[in-house]
Formats: C-alpha cells, structure tokens, sequence
C-alpha cells in the first residue's frame, strides 16, 4: 500500500523539496468522522488553540466510545510529516496533558523510525524492505495513572515495574534523536472511567504559556512520588495485584494503603450531605464560603461572595437560591482548601476538591428569608440530607424562622447540629440569652432535643451516636476563626446516615433539580440527584424523561454525564450529577424541574394515597377538598384532599383529643391526628411510587406522610 506520488516528479519552484518530502504517503488517509486524528505538530500554542484542540480530542473520544488514536508527524492526507524524534515527542507529551484534562490517559505510545531511507539520487524514498522499520513502545510521559492497564494487557509473566524498565532499556537503545531520524507516533488515547487521575502536572494555561518540554516532564516525575503513585493507580485487578506486591516490598502501613480511593466511591459511599439552615441574618453563606475557602471573612462579607450565585444575592447579601458546596477532607481528617495558597484569587474546582478528598461533606446553602420559604422546603425535601446545620445569631435571640426550620427538619428525621454565629464581639448576657431561648425549643415536644455543648474533641466523640436525642451547639466566628476548628472535626467525624449503596441492585432513578436546554456544544442537560439504581451512559442508554404536562414520558438517549464536574460513563446511587440527552429544540421545551429520568418505561399517576400526621402548633383544619401545597421528593404542586380515612389513633397511645373528628360535613383533622388521605394533584401528573415521604403545607408547614399506594 505504500507508494511514492508519482506527481513528486512533476514539481517545480522553491517550495518543491518540501513538498517532495511530504508526499510520502504511510497509512491511508484522515477521515472526518471515527476516533482517528492526524497531527503533523503540536507545540507554542495559545489558550484559545489548546481548548480547540481539547474539544476535538473530546470529539474523537466520544466516537471511540471512550477510546481513539492519534497519529503525531502524519499529514492529513497520510503522508509522513518528516520530523525528528524530539519534534514528537514534544507534540505527544502535549497531547497527553491534554488528554489529562479530559479525565483520559495515554495507553500506548508507539514511536515509529526507519520507514524513510535516502536513495542513490539524493532524494527520500520508502523503505524497501518492511522489516527494517523499528516501532518501539514507549511508556507515556504521565505514566503514573496506567500501570493497571499497562499490567492488565501484558501478556507475558512480568511484574509491571519490569516491563516498564525494559521498555524505558529499549527505547534509549534502539530510537535515534538524530535530525535525520525521522518519527512519527502513535498515541492510544483512553477514558478513564474511575476518575483517579491527579489534575494534569500542566494545566493548559500554563501549556499555552510556553511550558518547556522538558518542564513537563520534571513535573510529571515530581507528582510521580510513591504515595501519589499508589493514589493513582486505577482499580482494575490487575493494577490491584501489582499495588498488593508493591505493598509487601515498600512495607507500607495500613494508613498509607487507605488513601487508595476511587472519586466515584469518594462521591457516593463516603459524601455526607448536610443542609444549612437558619435565620436570614444568621451567616449561612458566610460559614460556608469559610470553611469551603479557607480563609476568614473580613467582618463585611467577602466569604459569602464566593459561593453566591446571583448579582442581586451579593448585592442584598440575601441567598434566594438553594446551592451546594464541596469540602473535602483527608484521611487524616486535615480540612482540603478550597482556594489557591499562591494565588488567592483562584478557585478549586469540584473536581479538584474531589479527587484530592478521602470524606467529602456537601453544604447545601438554602434560603432563611421567610418569603424564600417554600425554597427551603423544597431544599430540604429534594436535597437527601444526612444532617442539618440549625445556624443562630448569637446576637439576637431565635426567630420565628428558626423555629419553622427546626421543626421541618425533625419533620423529616434529620439529626441537628446549632451553630452559633457571630460570637466575636458579642456581649456574654446576649450570647446566653441566645441559648436559653434556643433549649427552650429544642426541649418542646414538636423538637424533642437536648442540647449539648461542644468545647473540646472529646465532647464530639461523646456526641456521636445520640443526635437523634441530642443537639450538639458550636460557637464560631468567621472572622476570628474561634470554633471552626471544631466544627470541621465535628463534620468530618460524622457517620453516613443514607446508606445509598444499599440502593444500586434497584431500577435506575433520577430525580431531576435543575435544567440547561442549550448547553454550548452540548445540548440539553438536566441536573440532579440518583436515587437508586446505575446507569451507563453513551450512544446505545435509552433513558424515559418525564412526565410531561400530558403525562407522558419522553425517550431518549443519555449520552454523557457528569460528577462533581467529571467526565464519566456510570453513575450510581447516592451521586449527585449531571446527564446529557439528545433532544431535539421541540421537546427541550419540554422538560422542567420535577420530572424523573428511569429506563424501565414509567407510568404518570394524578392521585395518589399517603398516611400523613397533622403537626401540632398553630391550628389547623383539614377537611375533605382541603388543598395544600405537597413537596414529594423533588416534585412539588398543589393537591386536594379527595377522601379522608381515620387511623386508629388509640392503638398509638395517643389521648382522645388528638382523634379526628366527625362532623355534618365529614370527617376533620386536626393537629397531631392521623389519617389515611387520597390527594389528587391540580395541575399534571407526577411520577410517584409508595415509600417516598411526602410534606404539605399551607404557606406554612402543616403535615407530613408517606406515600402508601397509587390507584388504578
């Protein structure tokens, strides 16, 4: 198949000899579809030119299903780009860094010399005989990510650290770095579906910024130490047995063994979700900008502006929105800074913090205004929270809307920490004024919790194991720094409460939280919660996206995800991610927040029967087409009261008062009794299955219950 174009001879002019060169064609030429891409160089590049080129690698990767190939020193046409060793090299370290970026590692780099040879005129020609041709494997620049493939494909019966030294032997035996040695490269280009790569020694700014080579490769080698070695290995059986080998050389203790983790583990069996909540002047957003920074506030809101969303949040200092924030911890339980030591201007990424964390606890920020409370609600219904941080103004006594926040998270059987803000400066008779108002309601039947003050680490282990009868309270300040410390230990030791693994073996659910119809280069892409079940996502996931207004659900194809900003192809229970569908413009317009994303075919219901238990407090009557506003899960919409069944309340030891009553117009309910009640929602129907724990409310919390049965 190979030839020298005939048209060489034919040629004329300064530019001949360049061309003639060029014209000797290797493989068959580049086609614009596939996972395969001809570079003839990739060096001095600008920012704009490294993100095109990441794209198309993405591109590549994404009709590779995960794999492609790069030819590094061939013309598009297929014809040898004749350069030297050096050249390539070069080129096929930058294409890796770039496929780190993209969560992807090199596995395998073959440097192809000796396919052309000087003929007796002078001018260049094919080699004749094939067999003179040397291809050498070389192991990759960044080779510390793919020892398990590398391990898991050799055939022979070697340990991988020698098939890796006798690879490194024949490279430097055999390949020429001379000017005439002419090379070309093949990069074998993987997605790593476990996410255990470190973030690219180079990231790309800094490649745009004329990184040397041989920079590259010192920072390679530097983030190659044994403990980041052994970090970065990839959870393959292979790479496993290597690493237990390794193990029993190195002498390496058990504390070092447990920093292998998977992200994907990391962001599932060991993420706790903790919903902060409090009043609006409590400083929600300003502890959470703190402890995911790093850094103390300035006393005039410089923490909160980092994890704000919105202008008008920043400007009036009030959250509308509910949000989430990662903080990672080490195994040593040591705090992961979320802001750049050297540059404090420089945010970490989620997947930054992710990838670095062995714990990482996510801090939804909700709303504490009361016209925001339906938002609140909503967080904390939708939000699957392990624990709940209750945040108080030292400085002014409870509120109303702490009140209302204490009572809906034990209305959901969420475990309370009290935070205490604003401690510095504080006079003392106002902080324990604070305090005796708070035990006050904690210690009322609605709350039924004791507090329990945190002053030193042995207070938190005692702690551990009672918080459904127990709440523990820390004072802080965020501009003094007094009390972060432990309450950083107090959120890294505590247990999973959510056991989400347990969920897997049943059918893939996702809830949908928010939407993006027209994500550039991407499509639409709805965010979420998985609830049960795993998926993988590509070209061959039919999905059922719904319900619509109509109720029915919408097919289509999952064909990429995201965790915590991480390019990935399974996602599993307990993750919060994000998926991407293949929609057309019509029916983009038809999702909304609320729906549910199955791969079972669903069906839609419009009513629907739940026992509930009417909450105490302010009085309430509840009677037959009695409307309230329900929040199930994620979904939430207006539902009558259709009929209403009285549960024996006597066999639960409750006092007659607390019975529902008759009347000449039926049965009514009032607060603290039980009831059977069919709803039927105002508007559209709503995927729902007996088990999910609902919540109704008139303006304020009224109710709560679990969904029993759908009729048919």
């Amino acid at each position: 198949t190979r030839r020298i174009d005939s048209s060489i001879n034919n040629m004329s002019g300064s530019n001949a000899p360049l061309y003639a060169k060029r014209s000797l064609r290797v493989i068959h030429a580049e086609s614009d579809d596939g996972s395969t891409e001809y570079k003839r160089q990739v060096h001095k590049l600008s920012t704009s030119r490294l993100h095109t080129l990441a794209t198309q690698m993405s591109y590549r990767l994404d009709e590779g299903h995960g794999r492609c190939t790069y030819h590094i020193g061939v013309e598009d046409d297929g014809c040898h780009s004749v350069l030297d060793y050096s050249a390539v090299s070069e080129s096929a370290w930058v294409l890796e860094s770039i496929a780190r970026s993209l969560n992807a590692v090199v596995l395998e780099r073959k440097m192809i010399q000796n396919e052309i040879e000087m003929s007796d005129d002078g001018k260049l020609k094919l080699v004749d005989n094939i067999n003179d041709v040397l291809v050498v494997e070389e192991p990759p620049v960044l080779s510390s990510g793919i020892d398990g493939f590398n391990c898991e494909d050799e055939k022979e019966e070697k340990s991988c650290g020698d098939d890796e030294e006798a690879s490194k032997k024949k490279s430097v035996r055999k390949l020429s770095a001379a000017d005439e040695a002419y090379t070309r490269c093949e990069l074998t280009i993987q997605r790593v579906e476990t996410h255990l790569l470190d973030p690219s020694p180079l990231s790309l700014s800094s490649l745009s910024r004329g990184s040397s080579f041989a920079d590259g490769v010192n920072g390679a080698v530097e983030a190659s130490t044994l403990s980041n070695l052994e970090r970065l290995k990839l959870s393959s059986p292979a790479s496993t047995t290597c690493r237990k080998e390794e193990s029993k050389v190195a002498g390496e203790t058990n504390d070092t063994q447990h920093t292998v983790n998977t992200v994907e583990e990391t962001l599932s069996t060991r993420n706790i979700r903790v919903a902060v909540v409090g009043n609006v002047d409590a400083g929600k957003s300003t502890m959470i900008g703190t402890l995911t920074t790093s850094f103390l506030d300035d006393g005039r809101g410089s923490s909160r502006t980092s994890i704000m969303k919105h202008r008008h949040e920043i400007e009036s200092g009030r959250t509308s929105t509910s949000s989430s924030h990662l903080l990672g911890f080490r195994h040593s339980g040591e705090p992961i800074a979320g802001r750049d030591k050297i540059r404090a201007n420089k945010m970490k990424t989620e997947d930054e913090i992710a990838r670095e964390s062995y714990r990482i606890v996510t801090l939804m920020d909700l709303a504490g205004h009361e016209k925001y409370l339906k938002t609140t609600i909503h967080g904390v219904s939708s939000g699957f929270a392990d624990y709940a941080i209750v945040l108080v103004n030292s400085r002014h006594p409870p509120t109303h809307m702490t009140q209302h926040h204490l009572n809906l998270c034990c209305s959901f059987g969420i475990p309370i920490i009290v935070v205490f803000t604003k401690i510095d400066g504080c006079p003392e008779h106002a902080l324990a004024t604070s305090k005796n108002e708070l035990a006050k309601l904690l210690k009322s039947p609605e709350i039924g919790r004791r507090p329990f003050a945190i002053k030193t680490e042995q207070d938190i282990i005692t702690s551990m194991g009672k918080l459904h009868t127990l709440a523990p309270t820390i004072d802080i300040s965020c501009v003094t720094g007094e009390g972060l410390d432990l309450l950083r230990k107090m959120l890294f030791s505590l247990p999973k409460r959510r056991r989400h693994e347990k969920k897997v073996d049943r059918p893939f659910e996702f809830l949908v939280e928010d939407i993006f119809l027209n994500v550039p280069g991407v499509g639409s892409v709805v965010s979420g919660f998985v609830n049960a079940g795993e998926l993988n996502v590509g070209a061959n996931c039919n999905v059922y996206v719904g319900p619509t207004n109509d109720g029915t659900f919408l097919k289509t194809v999952a064909k990429s995800a995201h965790v915590a900003r991480i390019n990935t192809s399974h996602i599993t229970a307990g993750q919060s991610a994000c998926l991407a569908f293949s929609l057309n413009k019509e029916l983009r317009k038809k999702l909304r927040r609320g729906m549910v994303v199955v791969q079972e075919s669903p069906t839609a219901t419009k009513e629907f029967d739940a026992e509930i238990c009417v909450l105490k407090g302010e009085g309430t009557t509840i009677r037959r087409s009695y409307q309230a506003y329900v929040h199930i899960l994620n979904v939430r919409q207006s539902a009558f009261a259709r009929d209403i069944q009285i549960v024996n309340n006597n066999a639960l030891g409750l006092p007659p008062s607390h019975n529902a009553k008759e009347d000449t117009e039926g049965i009514v309910l009032r607060p603290g009794s039980r009831a059977k009640v069919r709803f039927e929602f105002a508007q559209r129907p709503e995927y729902i299955r007996p088990g999910m724990r609902m919540l109704f409310r008139d303006g304020r919390v009224r109710g709560v219950g679990i969904v029993t049965g759908i009729p048919q």
